[in-house]
C-alpha cells in the first residue's frame, strides 16, 4: 500500500504540483480513506518529502540504465534527457520550482542528492568522450560536469527563464547543445548535428 501511495502521490505532484494536490485528493483518486495515507505517512510533508526521494530513485535506475547501454556519449546524454522528461510528466507542473517555493528544506536535500547522483555519470560521460574522440582532449573534467550539473540544475529557475517565456523540455534541449558544442571535436560535432536532425 505504502508504495501504491507513492505511485500515485508522484504522479498527481508531477501532473497538478505539490501545492495543489492534497491528501484528500489523492486518497479520493485511490479509492482509499485518507486515514489509510495517515498511516504510512503522518504529514502530507513526509508524503511530499518521500514522493520526492522515490521520484529521484527512479531517475536514478533509468540514468543507470541508460548508462549500461554504452551509447556513444553524446547520444547517452540525449536519451538520458528524454527518458527523464518522460517520467517527471515533462515537468508540466514545475515541480522544482513547487518544492524550492513550498518544501525548501526538501529541495535542499533534493539538490544535494541529484548532485550526488549525476556527478559520476556525467564525470564518466566526459571520460569517455574524450577517449572515442567525440569530446576535444584537455578539457577540465571537474570544472566542466560543475558547469553541466550548475546548468541543468538551475533551468527550472523562474527568476532566470519565465514560465510564460521559456518552455522547460526546449530549455533542456538548448542547454544540451550548448554543453556539447563547447566541448566537442568535429566527430562530436557531426553526432550532434544527426540527433538535432532527428
Amino acid at each position: 500500500m505504502k508504495e501504491k501511495i507513492l505511485e500515485k502521490a508522484s504522479d498527481m505532484f508531477l501532473n497538478l504540483g505539490f501545492k495543489s494536490v492534497t491528501m484528500d485528493d489523492i486518497a479520493h483518486e485511490m479509492g482509499i480513506s485518507k486515514k489509510t495515507i495517515y498511516a504510512h505517512f503522518p504529514t502530507k510533508q513526509e508524503l511530499v518529502q518521500a514522493t520526492t526521494f522515490f521520484v529521484l530513485e527512479k531517475v536514478h535506475d533509468t540514468i543507470c540504465m541508460v548508462c549500461s547501454a554504452k551509447h556513444d556519449p553524446i547520444k547517452e546524454i540525449f536519451t538520458i534527457k528524454t527518458m527523464v522528461n518522460d517520467q517527471l510528466k515533462n515537468e508540466k507542473s514545475s515541480p522544482s520550482y513547487q518544492l524550492q517555493k513550498y518544501y525548501p528544506k526538501i529541495f535542499k536535500q533534493l539538490k544535494e542528492e541529484q548532485f550526488q547522483s549525476l556527478n559520476l555519470c556525467i564525470e564518466d560521460n566526459l571520460k569517455r568522450g574524450i577517449k572515442e574522440e567525440y569530446y576535444r582532449k584537455g578539457i577540465d573534467i571537474d570544472l566542466i560536469t560543475r558547469f553541466y550539473l550548475s546548468g541543468i540544475m538551475n533551468l527550472s529557475n523562474r527568476e532566470f527563464f519565465p514560465s510564460e517565456t521559456y518552455r522547460l523540455p526546449d530549455l533542456k534541449d538548448a542547454f544540451l547543445e550548448y554543453h556539447v558544442r563547447a566541448i566537442a571535436t568535429e566527430k562530436g560535432l557531426k553526432t550532434l548535428s544527426n540527433i538535432l536532425r532527428k
